[in-house]
């Protein structure tokens, strides 16, 4: 079921970067209303890359997949794919969507240079948590690449994506 869904080819590549495009407006759009404190670190990204629904499923052995969209200066960059596989205690599936900030330049590059990007791998991803205060942590705000995860209920804490493998969408 997983290895199929992840296979399945979209018949119009046109049409589903459009649609790419308008998830990942209202994915940022519910970042910025649902985490407040990220609107700081989404304005001074270098880029971000947006997987609006990225769904995860699974018995024991599972797997994620979504598409998604780089964003930088304001613009669509680039069409991307994640996915990944894991074992162990999974029931169940769920979707959510997942948020890479590059904060710098260098960041940035390496991913766009990159052939192949797995977060643990070739970048460290520091999620960012907000407490009662609403703030990002000092620490967080300094990190070359941050992540946020959001499911239907709100920000995903203790979120790790390690070992998800991201790849650029053919043309």
């Amino acid at each position: 079921f997983i290895a199929s869904a992840c296979a399945t080819k979209d018949p119009d590549p046109t049409a589903h970067r459009v649609a790419l495009d308008a998830q990942a407006d209202a994915a940022l759009a519910a970042l910025d209303s649902q985490v407040p404190d990220a609107r700081e670190l989404v304005a001074k990204a270098r880029g971000i890359l947006v997987f609006p629904d990225v769904k995860t499923a699974g018995l024991v052995v599972g797997g994620s997949w979504g598409d998604g969209v780089l964003r930088s200066g304001g613009s669509t960059a680039g069409y991307y794919r994640t996915g990944g596989a894991s074992v162990g205690l999974l029931a169940g599936g769920d979707s959510k969507a997942v948020y890479v900030l590059f904060m710098t330049q260098e960041a940035l590059d390496k991913f766009n240079h990159a052939n192949g990007w797995t977060i643990g791998a070739d970048a460290s991803v520091t999620f960012a948590t907000h407490g009662g205060d609403a703030s990002v942590d000092t620490r967080t705000g300094q990190r070359p690449v941050i992540g946020y995860v959001l499911t239907h209920s709100g920000l995903l804490l203790n979120a790790s994506l390690d070992g998800a493998k991201v790849s650029r969408l053919g043309t």
